[in-house]
């Protein structure tokens, strides 16, 4: 599995997705958009728009999400 999650330092729901992916013993690659100007544009090219969290999974999209919403995400991939 390929995971990446796009963040914001500042942004509490990516706080939380954080925790839960590494709870849930997830590994991904975190990324932060803010420190990385680039990683924001393929973000916004993703996803086609600029709230974060944004988690990409083998091509599959989650976007501008709240942590009960990642059991699902990843039962369905």
């Amino acid at each position: 599995m390929n995971a990446r999650l796009f963040i914001k330092p500042y942004c509490g729901w990516c706080h939380k997705a954080v925790r839960w992916m590494d709870d849930n013993d997830i590994v991904y690659e975190k990324i932060d958009v803010i420190a990385d100007e680039s990683a924001f544009a393929e973000m916004v090219r993703l996803s086609g728009q600029e709230f974060a969290p944004v988690l990409e999974v083998n091509g599959k999209l989650l976007v501008d999400f709240g942590p009960e919403e990642l059991l699902g995400f990843f039962k369905n991939l």
